[in-house]
């Protein structure tokens, strides 16, 4: 008759699997065995199988714990995992730094006689372009640059460079480039037979991101998220040609915001801190059959858009053998530019990048004089007035657990009002700034929008106004991207109230009244600076007693009263407002529909007057 043994499942290490194996034996082989002995022979096997179960459990344990994010060790499993939680590990951090690209215009007379600088000369930087450093090392323009457009998002500085006889002969034109530190590198790759998902690994210490991916005969791969997204956005200039109802909005929308649906497409994600995967999609170019539901009377009539499968034709996994995830390279070269570099040593100090690589820059126009336009090209300089800030050395380890973590709970998405509210002021600067966001559910809901976006944008005096049509139509693309299904936003208009600030101030003895009352004006015209202001924010009329009053010299403050300025014909606001309506107990609040309290003319519009006891 059979034993029914009593086995323990509990035992982890070397000294609990011997414990046991004695104890098992003791219990059930009693005249069996009985030298347990440390030397005796009995004793090796029971220690070589408590050596075996020992190692077996912490091999075990470790495949166990690298399946977990928070407890991995290994770096391949790290990011592997972090790929399950949707985020993607830093392998090195780019430093930032603005530059100012210079070039000489000459003047022209035009036929009024009035002088002005010749944009036929106006040089054109492209994407892209590479600016070296003095200490070595690399800065790369994500934007191109365009001496001809000038807007409040993209200005233009303008300025005498050369005069004579009392004429201007030669202006100096500035634009300020965001740019990011590296080194642009170059790989091909080379595909023969149609392959579903294919992939190919770069090897290359710290690599930043992929520019661009083109194949053998011109065709443009885009990166996307996964392979599943088929929409991207790209930029195109905002000009008559390409918009001719909104084109007059490019003060302030430079580049309008345009979806693309595209079939060559790829999705990259890093095996380790030194290798890059990129994978393709699954559908065949030579393939015509696309559909991803079948139309059941289109199947076997032998017409040119039938569904010619008809193994597959009905599966429910037959969209992964279309192009839905994309077309796959196949029988061609692809040549794939890629950006590597970045970490601390590139926070390169300033006036460091002075060695512009002129392979990105050219001019536009045709027919010019080559001497002028030489002189024009040799002009072309660079610099940088600030210091190159935010390179790191990429992500470590438990920054890559806690990112994930995180990235994962939000997953680029706008659950909350706040995010919409930072994703509008976050919009990339060449599809138009927003400069002023204010969100908040209907108050009447006559649009059936879940959520309002009051919106603001400066003009290049720094004063507010109307959002262009153009712009929103740049936000609403935007945060399409990021919006939750079934969510629906409505952009508005925010509401500019101009106001006037004057006030009354009594100056001590042996203090200058001039220089105390303009000491006053100065902190109210800092106090009231349009960048420290939000739509729906508040007056507190005790701050602005409290701000004259700390200015030295200042004996009392008498009084301080807030005023409405409106009038187009004077460049305020057509908005009216009851000031004294909308205070309460020392508060001025803004009206029910969003708005935002705004001094134009802060040295006319803040006055100060000196009044004796």
């Amino acid at each position: 008759m059979a034993i029914n043994r009593n086995i323990n499942y509990i035992n982890k290490d070397f000294a609990d699997y011997r414990s046991q194996l004695i104890n098992f034996s003791q219990t059930y082989f009693p005249n069996t065995y009985s030298d347990f002995d440390a030397s005796s022979i009995g004793m090796m096997f029971i220690e070589q199988a408590s050596y075996v179960g020992d190692v077996l459990s912490f091999y075990l344990d470790n495949q166990v714990q690298e399946t977990y994010l928070q407890y991995a060790r290994q770096n391949n499993n790290i990011f592997e995992l972090a790929y399950m939680f949707n985020y993607k590990p830093k392998v090195t951090g780019l430093a930032t730094v603005d530059i100012d690209f210079y070039q000489l215009l000459p003047a022209k007379t035009l036929p009024s006689t009035e002088i002005v600088p010749d944009y036929d000369y106006s040089l054109f930087v492209g994407a892209n372009t590479t600016v070296s450093t003095r200490l070595g090392g690399n800065y790369i323009i994500e934007d191109p640059v365009d001496f001809t457009v000038s807007s409040s998002q993209d200005p233009t500085t303008v300025s005498i460079a050369q005069i004579s006889s009392g004429n201007p002969t030669y202006y100096l034109l500035k634009k300020t480039r965001k740019a990011t530190s590296g080194t642009i590198q170059t790989t091909t790759f080379t595909f023969g037979d149609f392959q579903e998902f294919p992939t190919v690994d770069i090897n290359n210490g710290s690599i930043s991101h992929i520019i661009d991916i083109f194949d053998t005969d011109g065709n443009e791969y885009f990166e996307v998220d996964h392979l599943g997204q088929e929409l991207v956005y790209t930029a195109l200039k905002n000009s008559n040609t390409n918009d001719p109802n909104n084109y007059q909005d490019s003060d302030d929308a430079p580049y309008l915001l345009q979806t693309k649906q595209v079939q060559r497409r790829f999705a990259t994600r890093f095996k380790s801190d030194s290798q890059l995967q990129i994978q393709f999609g699954s559908g065949n170019p030579s393939d015509t059959d696309e559909e991803v539901t079948p139309n059941p009377k289109n199947v076997g009539l032998g017409l040119p858009f039938e569904r010619n499968k008809l193994t597959t034709a009905y599966s429910p996994t037959n969209f992964i053998f279309t192009n839905t995830y994309g077309v796959a390279p196949t029988n061609t070269t692809l040549t794939v530019r890629y950006l590597t570099g970045g970490g601390v040593t590139s926070n390169v100090p300033a006036n460091s990048l002075i060695v512009p690589l002129t392979s990105g820059v050219k001019f536009l126009a045709s027919s010019l004089n080559a001497s002028t336009a030489q002189y024009i090209f040799d002009s072309f300089a660079t610099n940088n007035p600030d210091a190159a800030t935010g390179g790191q050395n990429g992500d470590t380890l438990l920054e890559i657990r806690q990112n994930s973590l995180s990235n994962y709970n939000t997953q680029l998405r706008n659950v909350t009002a706040d995010d919409y509210l930072i994703r509008a002021l976050s919009m990339p600067p060449k599809y138009g700034g927003v400069s002023k966001a204010f969100i908040q559910k209907p108050l009447v809901n006559n649009t059936g929008a879940d959520l309002d976006l009051y919106v603001l944008t400066q003009n290049t005096n720094n004063n507010l106004i109307t959002t262009s049509t153009t712009l929103k139509n740049n936000l609403k693309g935007y945060l399409n991207q990021y919006r939750m299904i079934g969510d629906t936003i409505s952009i508005k208009d925010g509401f500019v109230v101009n106001i006037g600030i004057e006030f009354e101030v009594i100056i001590s003895p042996n203090y200058n009244n001039n220089e105390v009352l303009n000491a006053c004006i100065t902190r109210l015209i800092n106090y009231f600076n349009i960048d420290n202001w939000q739509i729906n924010q508040p007056i507190i009329m005790r701050e602005l007693y409290s701000i004259i009053d700390n200015i030295p010299g200042t004996q009392s403050v008498k009084n301080v009263l807030i005023v409405n300025k409106t009038g187009t014909n004077t460049g305020y606001s057509e908005y009216a407002y009851d000031i004294n309506g909308a205070t309460q107990n020392g508060v001025v609040y803004p009206s029910l529909d969003p708005c935002i309290f705004e001094v134009k003319y802060p040295t006319d519009d803040i006055l100060g007057r000196i009044v004796t006891l």
